[in-house]
């Protein structure tokens, strides 16, 4: 009988796809059977941020196709520190903090994944890392690893091709990271492991570490890494990072009506690209949407902005951002707007620049030009990037600064 065919197919379709350690293999077994998979989340902030969304929405994806996800919190390993991606070494965090942050985004995750009837596991790797004993790690499983091979992969090769620190204690952490692989395939019978395509090394040494360890063998069962592909908007920039600070999927750091905003904000050619990897709406309904064109293609984002809200905060708060929204950049509600004059002196134009400092949303022109640099200002709900910009004829417009500041700017 076959469990689910769809799930890697849709796992492709959908974006999420970059390397597999065997695709074929993992397609046939996930189609014959429940698979346990696991993906692994550092405890470096008290609530994860858009950047960690694609591979929640895979636990998701996971979930609908009846597979059994495990989130692996790295209580252990954050206290050393994954250099994957990293240009430096990260502060080391005490026992204490990392307490409150698993806590706190077990609590996130908790909106995301179903956790009822043991549908998904939540584990800390601190629970079986403490108790390692060094001389017994180092025989029985160190001794599987080439530091030539480790040298090749990517989250240590750029560093070291930059001539930047790399702390022995760092280097560690793909070990750990593979032995945690192991642990979870033998206890919790855990053939997949999932992240970002940083981590294909770590994957990798976990696939490895598994099939040495596990060869003799007669029920060994192979084990199969897959990855995603590091995501960056069409500015160029990375998922989840924005002048203002990360976008946190915890409301007491981030509203949900901020939350609704950088969705609905979405570069144009991000926005299909979004809808797959971000909602959970069907694959053909998105195709209908990907044939908006040109000013219709708000109509997208704005679904786009819903169903991200919806997911993260509940339909409520969704309905209740997306009205938000309506009121201050579709509907025009004079009331929700700090209405502003500026006259135009013997025809003269006047700049976008000055008029921010002039209204007080600044306080100086040079702060002006930085949030126009940084694609912080808005007219009509438009992104506008040209510090020279300017007026020279009488108009009406919603003026967005930030994402709390909103005037109706008058020309006379």
């Amino acid at each position: 009988m076959l469990f689910s065919t769809n799930f890697i197919q849709e796992f492709i379709d959908r974006g999420y796809f970059s390397q597999c350690t065997n695709l074929e293999d993992l397609k046939q077994i996930s189609s014959e059977q429940q698979i346990t998979a696991y993906i692994g989340f550092d405890c470096t902030a008290n609530s994860l941020h858009v950047g960690s969304l694609i591979q929640i929405m895979i636990l998701r994806l996971l979930q609908k196709h009846r597979h059994k996800p495990i989130i692996l919190l790295g209580g252990g390993t954050t206290l050393i520190g994954d250099p994957s991606g990293k240009d430096e070494s990260r502060l080391f965090l005490d026992h204490e903090q990392i307490k409150k942050n698993l806590q706190g985004i077990h609590q996130t995750l908790s909106k995301f994944i179903n956790f009822s009837d043991n549908l998904a596991i939540f584990l800390n790797n601190h629970e079986w890392l403490k108790d390692l004993n060094y001389i017994n790690f180092l025989r029985d499983v160190g001794s599987h690893f080439s530091i030539n091979r480790m040298l090749s992969f990517d989250s240590v090769k750029l560093r070291l091709d930059r001539e930047q620190n790399l702390s022995f204690i760092e280097f560690n952490y793909m070990i750990l990271q593979a032995y945690d692989f192991y642990y979870l395939n033998k206890n919790y019978n855990c053939t997949l492991q999932i992240g970002g395509s940083d981590q294909w090394g770590n994957i990798v040494n976990g696939v490895e570490l598994i099939r040495r360890l596990n060869s003799g063998f007669k029920n060994f069962s192979n084990s199969y890494g897959l990855t995603t592909p590091l995501l960056t908007t069409a500015d160029g920039k990375k998922m989840g990072k924005t002048a203002d600070g990360a976008i946190w999927l915890d409301a007491k750091m981030l509203s949900p009506y901020e939350y609704f905003q950088y969705f609905r904000n979405t570069h144009d050619n991000d926005v299909i690209k979004f809808l797959k990897l971000f909602t959970d709406l069907p694959l053909p309904q998105i195709n209908e949407l990907e044939k908006l064109k040109d000013s219709n293609i708000n109509s997208a984002k704005e679904i786009l902005a819903f169903e991200a809200t919806k997911i993260c905060h509940g339909e409520f708060l969704a309905n209740e951002a997306l009205q938000k929204a309506r009121s201050i950049f579709i509907n025009k509600n004079n009331q929700a707007f700090d209405e502003k004059i500026i006259e135009l002196i013997n025809g003269n134009p006047v700049k976008l620049i000055d008029i921010i400092f002039n209204i007080k949303a600044t306080e100086s022109k040079s702060d002006a030009k930085r949030l126009i640099a940084g694609n912080a200002i808005k007219i009509n709900n438009e992104t506008i990037c040209d510090i020279n910009f300017s007026f020279d004829q009488p108009q009406e417009f919603s003026l967005g600064i930030g994402k709390k500041q909103f005037f109706k700017i008058i020309i006379k």
